[in-house]
């Protein structure tokens, strides 16, 4: 028997009218992710199926297991759709295994076969336990579970279940911003942005020599993490040393923090439309820090109109790291290397900070100069999972 993956659309059934677009895309995705392989993709409305050789199926399912869009998959047998046919498949599909209680699901998308699924699943039982000994079915808690899709042109036979990401396929909602620190949540925003269907590009900050080259490797590798689910990553990496100084010169200790996430929020949004971005994404949580005071917030985001979302906003740190271990960033960003946002800490941050103040204190230096030639001085970096990394400039 053939064996093909068959992919599970999921959450991608709930689209109306442009759910074609959607599949199309995770068609597209599917297909960059394999490249190289030797595989053959076919599609329809409902279901996408992937033929593979035998010896490169490991590197199929893992390339799969971090595509969005995907809700479930299996490796299924497929088979002529005659009644003769599957049972025969069936029976030698269910031989080659260990098991002492079973159930059989059937579902005839095709309604001209000659028997109603129920039917046709209480003849596959009957074969089986006739053929196999000492089995007994277990409609409620059964160690095999046994799937036959009875579709137009064949039928699909399968006992094995993969969860998929879920969301949706990368590239379906437009392009983000996403204000990557080396910390542990904006990674996670990150991903969580990337499964709802948004690309993305990062920026990150760098203040040598108050920041080290190693804090900025440590964010080259998170991003590196996080571009296996996509096909790649635009990391902006912003000259942010001339700015930072004169903010912790100028400006009042307390206000610092607040004044350079401002000055950071100014800066990401001119990059973010220079990069047809349409929202600003971060890993602000809040409460977790003094600049995540729902005053902090409001304050800061004066500076933008643009959106901007927080996709860990309502998780507690607890939840924040076990999504961070298991998309495997939570080592990198404990590494003790500091960046722009903890270097130059105050004692005691303002917490609920005046928008009077900030204009007040912003006036005491020419920011807006020291912003553009910042902007001028971006390096991009292209990256895409373990593969080569290029440095392009930006303008």
């Amino acid at each position: 028997m053939n064996r093909v993956v068959l992919i599970k659309y999921g959450e991608l059934t709930t689209k109306k009218g442009n759910r074609k677009f959607f599949v199309n895309t995770l068609y597209a995705n599917i297909k960059n992710k394999l490249k190289g392989l030797n595989v053959k993709i076919h599609k329809d409305i409902s279901r996408m199926y992937i033929e593979f050789s035998d010896e490169e199926l490991d590197e199929v399912l893992k390339r799969i297991n971090n595509i969005f869009g995907i809700h479930e998959y299996v490796v299924a047998y497929i088979v002529d759709s005659d009644v003769e046919t599957i049972k025969e498949n069936v029976l030698r599909v269910m031989k080659d295994l260990s098991f002492k209680t079973f159930k059989v699901e059937t579902k005839r998308s095709d309604k001209r076969f000659p028997i109603h699924s129920l039917d046709f699943s209480r003849q596959l039982g009957g074969l089986i336990l006739k053929n196999i000994p000492d089995i007994k079915v277990d409609v409620r808690n059964p160690e095999v579970l046994l799937n036959v899709e009875i579709r137009e042109y064949h039928t699909y036979i399968y006992t094995n279940h993969y969860e998929g990401l879920g969301g949706y396929p990368n590239g379906t909602l437009g392009n983000a911003m996403l204000m990557l620190s080396g910390g542990i949540d904006s990674p996670v925003s990150a991903y969580l942005t990337l499964k709802r269907g948004v690309k993305l590009n990062c920026i990150y900050f760098e203040a040598i020599p108050h920041t080290s080259i190693e804090a900025r490797n440590k964010v080259i590798t998170l991003t590196k993490k996080l571009s296996k689910y996509t096909d790649f990553i635009k990391l902006h990496i912003v000259p942010f040393t001339e700015i930072q100084e004169a903010i912790y010169r100028e400006v009042e200790d307390d206000y610092c923090i607040t004044i350079m996430r401002r000055m950071m929020y100014r800066i990401t949004e001119r990059v973010a439309k220079m990069n047809n971005c349409m929202i600003i994404a971060n890993g602000e949580s809040i409460g977790q820090v003094a600049s995540q005071t729902l005053t902090s917030m409001a304050v800061i985001n004066e500076v933008t109109n643009m959106p901007v979302i927080r996709p860990v906003a309502c998780l507690d740190k607890l939840e924040i790291i076990d999504i961070a271990k298991k998309i495997d960033t939570y080592e990198t960003s404990i590494l003790p290397f500091e960046d722009c946002c903890t270097v130059f800490v105050p004692k005691h941050p303002v917490i609920n900070p005046k928008l009077n103040l900030c204009v007040e204190y912003e006036n005491r230096f020419d920011y807006q100069s020291m912003i553009d030639e910042a902007i001028e001085n971006i390096n991009t970096m292209i990256i895409r999972d373990e593969k080569d990394t290029t440095f392009e400039d930006l303008l």
